[in-house]
């Protein structure tokens, strides 16, 4: 059939337009993945920890503000438990966060992250080698890199291990720094046996113990099997599996029911104990629930695995409103953080022979000077970013939303406790965001 002009025209014209049609589909770039956007307040957090409040040993310390002397720490200033300055809780947090590090290096595979990560590491095995003492976990270091207050406790020892039960799992340690920190903790967790898990002081308490692991507590009960259970996995020595199996059955002494069946019951068995839990208290039950989910993921006794499964569960939910109590954090607040010059602040010093003596030191001070500022930020940055790592820890992130609002929720530049890591450990005990691939 002849085509007239017309229709000529009109075939030339949508000709044109497939071509068009066609070269752009051709010449847009495959869609490249999407991921969730990294959240702002881990980034700041991270950065304010690594410049503020990690010493150039590995060790977290609790506030910025001058060191111990081997004076201080020979006669106890502020206090022979080291209450109050700033190596305090050195093997505490440095354990807890630990962890977290290791998983975030996992994710980024930055060779800082790792390195980062090792530091850390290093910290701990120096808080495990500077005590004449066998078993002994110092809090921290002071002046001389060498000097430590003569008293640490289960809740210093107990991370230390955790912390670096996760790093030796992981594929950061090379085969020769695995071998000399598993070999660390045989030496450590042997001096607990022989001791009935009892935490060994120095010094001035050298014989006298702090703290333990086998009373009827919640706790007591979920962090000596999993410290029974992590020796196992790092040693693959058979008697830490025996003793393992033997502690989950045994009933306590004051309780009524098996060490697994405590597990299950969570640390809302312990209000009557412990006051204000819910309130003041959770960042000592960080650690807990993370042995939970460290049991969990360990435990090939199905029965077992329930238990400790369902405690994971009732601290998730229980800690949830905990939680939402950082909206009462107010970043332009200016109240005074006085402890950071301890020295003003806690100066009624007086010899101390019992550990009572020390508590009793501990508990004075000069109100004035010291101000309301720690209060302020345990109260309303503390618990509720603790309370976030222990809903995050029961790792089915069904309470993203909760938990990312609270981290991001702070400046963190205007912090002057380094509890803040609780936002870390946080963020990276949450399952991995997932890919969004968008439509095309």
């Amino acid at each position: 059939m002849k085509l007239n002009k017309s229709m000529y025209k009109i075939k030339h014209f949508l000709l044109l337009l497939n071509i068009l049609l066609l070269t752009s589909l051709t010449a847009v770039p495959a869609a490249e993945p999407v991921t969730q956007p990294v959240l702002k307040g881990v980034e700041q957090a991270h950065a304010e920890l690594w410049h503020r409040f990690v010493d150039s040993y590995g060790i977290i310390h609790d506030f910025e503000g001058d060191l111990p002397t081997p004076e201080d720490c020979r006669l106890g200033k502020p206090n022979a438990i080291g209450w109050r300055s700033p190596i305090e809780d050195g093997p505490m947090f440095t354990g807890l966060y630990l962890p977290a590090l290791c998983e975030r290096a996992r994710r980024t595979g930055n060779p800082l992250d790792k390195e980062q990560a090792r530091r850390l590491a290093r910290g701990l095995m120096k808080c495990a080698s500077v005590s004449d003492v066998p078993g002994m976990i110092v809090r921290g270091v002071g002046t001389d890199g060498v000097c430590h207050y003569p008293l640490g406790s289960d809740d210093q020892t107990h991370p230390w291990f955790y912390g670096l039960h996760v790093y030796v799992m992981s594929d950061l340690p090379t085969a020769d720094e695995r071998r000399e920190i598993v070999a660390k903790m045989k030496s450590v967790a042997n001096v607990l046996e022989s001791t009935g898990w009892r935490c060994p002081g120095d010094g001035a308490f050298k014989g006298q113990f702090r703290g333990g692991y086998t009373g009827h507590l919640f706790r007591d009960a979920v962090r000596y099997l999993y410290l029974l259970r992590a020796m196992y996995d790092v040693t693959g020595d058979q008697i830490w599996l025996d003793r393992y199996q033997a502690a989950q059955a045994v009933v306590p002494e004051h309780a009524k029911k098996s060490r697994a069946e405590i597990c299950a019951e969570g640390y809302a068995r312990d209000r009557d104990a412990i006051r204000h839990i819910d309130t003041h208290q959770l960042w000592i039950y960080v650690g807990s629930q993370a042995s939970l989910a460290q049991l969990v993921a360990m435990e090939t006794d199905e029965k077992l695995r329930a238990l400790y499964q369902t405690g994971l569960k009732l601290n998730a939910t229980q800690a949830l409103e905990s939680l939402k109590a950082y909206s009462k954090f107010d970043n332009q607040d200016t109240k005074v953080f006085g402890n950071a010059d301890w020295r003003a602040v806690y100066n009624t010093w007086f010899p101390q022979k019992t550990q009572s003596d020390a508590e009793r030191l501990a508990r004075t001070g000069n109100k004035t000077l010291r101000g309301e500022r720690k209060s302020y930020e345990q109260a309303w940055m503390q618990n509720p970013l603790a309370a976030a790592a222990i809903v995050a820890l029961a790792d089915d992130g069904s309470h993203r939303n909760n938990i990312e609002a609270a981290i991001n929720h702070y400046d963190y530049s205007k912090l002057n406790m380094a509890t803040f890591f609780f936002a870390e450990c946080a963020a990276h005990a949450l399952p991995e965001p997932k890919q969004i691939i968008p439509v095309k």
